[in-house]
């Protein structure tokens, strides 16, 4: 297979070059556009090769050699069910229109948008706009984790095969999940302590000790550990994330863990992506 150009607009921590590798696919130039300086820190520290282009609207199709690829996850606060339902008054989630004007000025051999599951017209909109309807696929399939996702692509998605990766394959040693699979891990998943809050009302799991084990599993049995001694639970650490989306371990390494944390929730399962790049060759 002949090396490629790509193109990758929200980089981020730049989980579409993992995924490439992963994949098998040989790469010539990867151009990144992302304004997060702790995610192109990270992107730089593992691919330093890396041609980062900044802010996606002032990158022009013009400027770029042949594009094989274009990839990207645009930003979904205003798609989101949790968010607001803004929709495409979200100045953040307007940007899906950048991915739209480079694939136009481009024409890229095959492409591939990833955002959050969403209302029918959104989604329509989107449709609409890249000429192909999406596909949803869980990451639950690959990983331990919840996360369900919509991916506009011309590439073929072939079915992906259930691993049957559960919680307690991904903790670390000595402790143990009170779930199967973990909730989605968002961008705001290593902000605040309040227990309260962070179980009931963000629907998250807890990591135990394998010295205490509950009679149930509940809601009530958290309560009662909420008012326990602390060290004794606590939620999932950088490297449960890491393995929840399954980036390689310590891949972020190097940046605050509040943004090791709010990376990792904007990324991609680079199993799921990569399986979609396999279907290239």
């Amino acid at each position: 297979m002949k090396r490629i150009n790509v193109l990758s607009l929200f980089d981020g921590m730049s989980c579409g070059q993992i995924a490439l590798e992963r994949a098998g696919i040989p790469v010539e130039n990867y151009f990144a556009s992302e304004i997060d300086k702790y995610a192109i820190q990270i992107t730089q520290k593992n691919y330093p090769d890396t041609i980062q282009l900044g802010d996606v609207t002032k990158v022009y199709g013009k400027d770029l050699p042949e594009i094989d690829l274009l990839i990207g996850g645009s930003p979904c606060q205003g798609f989101s069910f949790a968010g607001k339902g803004l929709n495409f008054d979200d100045p953040r989630s307007k940007l899906f229109f950048e991915f739209v004007r480079l694939k136009n000025e481009l024409e890229p051999e095959h492409f591939l948008l990833e955002n959050v599951n969403m209302k029918k017209e959104y989604k329509d909109i989107i449709s609409n706009e890249l000429g192909v309807e999406p596909i949803l696929l869980d990451s639950s399939l690959v990983s331990a984790q919840s996360r369900k996702r919509m991916y506009w692509t011309n590439i073929p998605i072939k079915s992906i095969a259930d691993k049957g990766i559960v919680m307690d394959d991904i903790v670390e040693d000595g402790y143990y999940s009170t779930r199967d699979k973990s909730y989605c891990i968002d961008a705001n998943y290593g902000k605040g302590t309040n227990f309260r809050r962070y179980f009931y009302c963000g629907s998250r799991q807890l990591v135990l000790e394998n010295s205490y084990v509950p009679s149930l599993l509940s809601k009530e049995t958290a309560n009662d550990i909420m008012h326990m001694d602390g060290n004794r639970w606590r939620k999932l650490s950088v490297l449960e994330c890491e393995r929840l989306q399954t980036v390689p371990e310590n891949y972020t390494e190097g940046t605050p863990a509040i943004q090791q944390y709010k990376m990792l929730g904007n990324g991609w399962t680079v199993d799921v992506i990569s399986h979609i790049f396999i279907s290239m060759k």
